[in-house]
């Protein structure tokens, strides 16, 4: 019987003859018994492996640090206090050629910046290694999370015309050869760019299907090389028939609590990692963040609260701008000590879909977390056809890109709401991490395409 570590720790099937296979961690030597600690990704813990060394022809020479193998034995309950259980080993199989002078992690200490140079190794670290199954737990708790609220999952498309944020910071998909202007010889006859978002397909969705999400890969050409950015990352985007700001904040805070539940209750022992060399107090925030209520202020209560302490701030608040990152980590971690949801921002600083409240402000969300900042932005959606018409020729944007976009708002068209949840954001909150390449397999910035 073939069995997963996480799955023998889970429910152990004490006095069988299992098989386990896995990369060594460590090897001990204690008299003629050497002691070897097993990690095969499943799960934070090692199994145990005890190996009489007068069974075995294998040298044990061969067996270091990164080296897989494959060992079969009896499972037993351990003597040792914090060991529950160990492998009494009768076989063991080496199974692939390992370098160990060369391997490039070696059992001490590995900067986070040294293992972004090596992404394709750095998952056997505990701490990437932690970081990638929390991940995973929380992509499957998110599609739990909708689909037990009646949501459909959709797919919107990767490749589009159509400019959701109004940047302009995206990546063009082309098929001209340098030099070729010709947009006629294009593959699309027209210019066609890499997503930032999926949210005005999934408007298209939400208005006759109800309730919608999409979870994928998102894309911006953003030159920045800051702890929070990427070129390349995931987005959960729901959208919803007749939801308003109100119910649209609600939803988020459902959901963030709901996946922090979620990793706290399967993700124990990579948290305890995570917390003692990441970050200080990680469970607790965690789970102060679930028990306590979002504070809940408007952009113009923001910019007072601000105001009132701007000595300490580089850049002065300004009724009218948009809220830096110092402005933004000063309400959570130094003002509310907490998350805050930031509503009504000006219109003018956001982007055209968003519901007008009157000539200054849209029904928009910002979600900070503490240590992040904005994690979700959202907003209701400006459902009048001739508002959004008037915003948009206000804006100097082509009407013929979207001319499908304000068909929704002349047939059937309700009031509705949605926001983008960005994935790596959101995993910081989670790990305790500080750098959004260290919460994605293979990190995309300026620069960097190497894996």
């Amino acid at each position: 019987m073939t069995l997963t570590i996480k799955r023998i720790f889970k429910s152990p099937p004490l006095d069988e003859e299992i098989l386990v296979h896995g990369w060594v961690r460590t090897l001990r030597k204690g008299g003629s018994v050497y002691f070897m600690e097993l990690n095969d990704g499943s799960c934070f813990e090692n199994l145990q492996i005890v190996i009489d060394v007068n069974n075995f022809s294998i040298s044990l020479n061969q067996v270091n640090l990164g080296v897989a193998v494959a060992v079969r034995g009896k499972l037993v309950k351990s003597p040792a206090p914090k060991q529950p259980i160990e492998l009494q080993a009768h076989s063991i199989q080496i199974l692939g050629e390992h370098n160990f002078e060369e391997y490039p992690i070696q059992k001490k200490a590995t900067s986070l910046e040294f293992l972004r140079e090596i992404a394709h190794l750095r998952p056997r670290t505990n701490t990437i290694g932690a970081a990638m199954r929390i991940r995973s737990t929380v992509s499957y708790i998110i599609h739990k999370f909708f689909q037990e609220r009646d949501f459909y999952y959709i797919h919107t498309p990767i490749i589009t015309a159509s400019d959701c944020e109004g940047a302009g910071e995206m990546f063009r998909v082309t098929t001209l050869e340098p030099g070729d202007t010709n947009i006629q010889t294009d593959f699309f006859c027209r210019n066609a760019y890499l997503t930032v978002s999926g949210q005005l397909e999934a408007e298209a969705l939400a208005l006759a299907l109800g309730r919608v999400y999409t979870f994928g890969p998102t894309f911006r050409a953003e030159n920045s090389n800051t702890t929070r950015h990427l070129a390349e990352f995931w987005m959960i985007e729901p959208e919803i028939a007749f939801f308003n700001l109100s119910d649209n904040i609600d939803l988020a805070e459902e959901l963030l609590k709901y996946c922090c539940s979620a990793v706290l209750e399967l993700h124990e022992a990579d948290l305890h990692w995570l917390e003692k060399f990441n970050e200080f107090n990680l469970l607790k925030n965690l789970a102060d963040f679930i028990d306590k209520p979002v504070n809940r202020i408007t952009y113009t209560e923001a910019v007072e609260i601000l105001r009132k302490n701007k000595d300490q701030f580089e850049f002065e608040p300004v009724w009218g701008d948009d809220l830096k990152t110092e402005h933004e980590k000063f309400l959570v971690d130094n003002y509310f000590k907490g998350a805050v949801v930031v509503t009504n921002y000006p219109k003018k600083i956001k982007a055209f879909y968003m519901y007008q409240n009157d000539d200054e402000t849209v029904a928009c969300l910002d979600f900070l977390l503490p240590r992040v900042g904005e994690t979700i932005g959202g907003s209701q959606r400006e459902h009048r056809y001739d508002k959004l018409l008037s915003r948009m020729t206000e804006l100097g944007m082509d009407l013929e890109n979207y001319k499908w976009y304000l068909d929704l708002r002349r047939f059937g068209s309700v009031p509705h709401s949605g926001f983008g949840l960005g994935l790596e954001r959101f995993l910081l909150f989670l790990t305790g991490l500080k750098n959004v390449r260290d919460v994605i397999p293979f990190p995309r910035y300026p620069g960097n395409v190497d894996f």
